[in-house]
């Protein structure tokens, strides 16, 4: 997390233009110390806040688009939930396309590299039937009301 912090805080002097020495001159204002190595997350965090209130907007990463199709988003929503359940690990959108390469390599002709890519109806319910099946067999509930 420390790194990530340090690159934000690199990203925000870029974008209001202050240079390495005026960084660390708030460094040493904010937090008193000058380096970043030496600096614990809440250092990192209270000069960040600094920055933020200087003006510096973070800006959300590129974000890829959601699943064009309801069940392709199903697929992605159970594949979160045995994520959050601890189930998973490679939570993500690339151990969605490692389980069903592996899952179902063996069973389909092709298996698409991505899982939006699907567009054959059977495969998309072999994917939700088996997530679904994961998730009965760990205990998990998949609660469809809208929570």
């Amino acid at each position: 997390m420390t790194r990530a912090l340090q690159q934000q805080i690199h990203v925000a002097c870029r974008q209001l233009a202050i240079d390495s020495d005026a960084r660390r001159d708030l460094q040493l204002a904010v937090c008193g110390k000058a380096s970043m190595r030496d600096m614990t997350e809440t250092d990192l965090r209270a000069v960040l806040d600094r920055l933020k209130a200087s003006g510096f907007k973070p800006q959300s990463g590129k974000r890829r688009p959601s699943a064009p199709r309801a069940d392709l988003r199903l697929i992605h929503v159970l594949w979160r939930k045995l994520g959050e359940a601890g189930e998973l690990e490679r939570p993500g959108r690339a151990g969605l396309n490692a389980f069903i390469r592996t899952r179902f390599g063996d069973a389909w002709a092709s298996v698409p590299a991505d899982v939006d890519m699907l567009r054959d109806p059977g495969q998309i319910e072999a994917v939700i039937a088996a997530l679904r099946a994961w998730g009965k067999r760990t205990g998990i509930d998949f609660d469809w009301r809208g929570r």
